[in-house]
């Protein structure tokens, strides 16, 4: 059973996820939270295994909710909704260790996909939505400079085939294209992709995407 803390200041928008989360035999919904405050002390309290996190709420936002439930060190992981014209908060909420984002138009099976996903410790973000949001605010990374940056030093453990991969995974590739363009069996694929994970600190994929465009590696 997944269990989920909805965190939206939207009564009518907590009532639809309820609704739509209650309706599946795998899921269960411990509690709301009207703003970030509240989301902090309740996932404290409840330990819910996904935080459904809205980026606009009164009080405390999404962004710094979501950065002070992850550097609580709790398993509890956070989804971050947003919505198009918001994108740059997307971005912002991956940096504050968020597992990923969805956009609030998504269908309803998206978002359950999503869920599951991100409980299990997987990446939400279609490949294609991926790469177009991070292209569009590519901007907002740090700017190179000549000296050895920490994120550089990540990469330094990486063999030549781990470095290919990291690449792909930043360009949006999942693990069945890079199975197919790099004639590579997909369970060795995902050895690769866990090892990337482990090697450069990153808690999923989708901290790798960030990863992959932070050193360059993607531009």
């Amino acid at each position: 059973m997944t269990t989920v803390l909805i965190a939206d200041d939207q009564p009518l928008q907590r009532f639809g996820f309820r609704m739509l989360l209650e309706s599946q035999d795998d899921m269960t919904v411990l509690g709301e939270a009207p703003n970030g405050i509240e989301a902090i002390r309740m996932t404290a309290e409840l330990h819910p295994d996904v935080v459904l996190m809205d980026v606009r709420m009164p009080g405390l936002d999404g962004i710094e909710a979501t950065r002070r439930i992850v550097a609580a060190g709790a398993r509890t992981r956070v989804l971050i909704l947003t919505t198009f014209d918001l994108d740059e908060y997307a971005y912002a909420g991956l940096r504050a260790g968020a597992s990923g984002f969805l956009v609030k138009d998504a269908q309803p099976e998206d978002l359950l996909s999503g869920i599951r996903a991100v409980a299990t410790g997987d990446a939400v973000v279609a490949p294609s939505l991926t790469r177009r949001l991070l292209d569009a605010y590519a901007h907002h990374l740090p700017a190179e400079t000549p000296t050895t940056e920490p994120a550089d030093s990540r990469l330094a453990a990486l063999t030549d085939r781990e470095r290919e991969i990291l690449t792909v995974i930043g360009k949006g590739w999942t693990n069945t294209e890079i199975s197919a363009r790099l004639h590579l069996a997909e369970s060795t694929v995902k050895t690769h992709v866990g090892r990337i994970l482990a090697k450069t600190g990153s808690r999923d994929r989708i901290q790798a995407v960030i990863l992959a465009y932070e050193t360059k590696l993607v531009k």
